[in-house]
């Protein structure tokens, strides 16, 4: 009887250490891909040209650095300025073809040469 004491956890420990077979791997469904964007990122000199053409009788801008406006959207908030320091701040959306003010009224009346 004591060698099949032994015998019983040995069994039991055999038993426990099998593993059963893994799932087969399901079909994740896979992400489509991002639209190609139509116009590419705003640079200063895109800004500047959306900027005269909405407000020709402001003053010229000199500097502009523009930020997407966030991750999905199509618009960028430009920052821009007349002289050395960007002080103003306008919204740049997709136009045709080209990029235009969001709000032109309002970003004209900043740069109204006086």
């Amino acid at each position: 009887m004591n060698k099949f004491t032994f015998l019983i956890p040995v069994v039991m420990l055999a038993a426990c250490s099998q593993e059963a077979p893994a799932p087969a791997p399901t079909a994740a469904a896979t992400a489509a891909a991002p639209a190609a964007p139509k116009l590419a990122p705003p640079l200063k000199d895109d800004f500047v040209a959306a900027y005269a053409k909405a407000c020709p009788k402001a003053k010229p801008v000199t500097t502009a650095l523009c930020k997407s406006e966030g991750f999905g959207k199509s618009g960028f908030i430009c920052e821009y300025g007349f002289g050395k320091y960007r002080r103003e701040t306008a919204h740049l959306t997709p136009g045709d073809g080209e990029w235009v003010l969001a709000d032109p009224e309002k970003a004209c009346v900043s740069g109204d040469a006086s």
